[in-house]
């Protein structure tokens, strides 16, 4: 997974009910930098969490967004990892974006749709 990647999943959760469970869920070397949920009416929610790692075997930080909205129908969860590098050329994460997307989907994993 490069770091313009983001991982794509559908839950059996609502919306607020998935970023309850994640925020539950995510460890305390994962600081919780921003949330957010909309409700649009008629059933409809759209929210936003952004949490922060630092890695201290790479010496780097790492973001990861979650966008979780049932606007089509079933809860669809995004997983966004950013950073993970602090070269200014060679921009590899070191795995770092893919460990802390991974950590979400652990969290959601009894409830993910195939």
């Amino acid at each position: 997974m490069s770091m313009n990647e983001a991982y794509q999943l559908d839950v059996r959760l609502q919306p607020n009910e998935t970023l309850a469970l994640i925020k539950e869920g995510m460890t305390q070397e994962s600081e919780l930098l921003y949330e957010e949920l909309n409700d649009l009416g008629e059933g409809k929610m759209i929210g936003t969490l952004v949490y922060e790692r630092y890695y201290f075997r790479s010496g780097n930080q790492a973001a990861l967004v979650i966008l979780v909205d049932n606007l089509k129908g079933r809860s669809n969860v995004r997983l966004i990892p950013a950073g993970g590098s602090n070269g200014l050329i060679l921009k590899l994460d070191w795995g770092a974006g893919k460990s802390f997307a991974s950590s979400v989907e652990r969290i959601l994993a009894d409830y993910i749709v195939e």
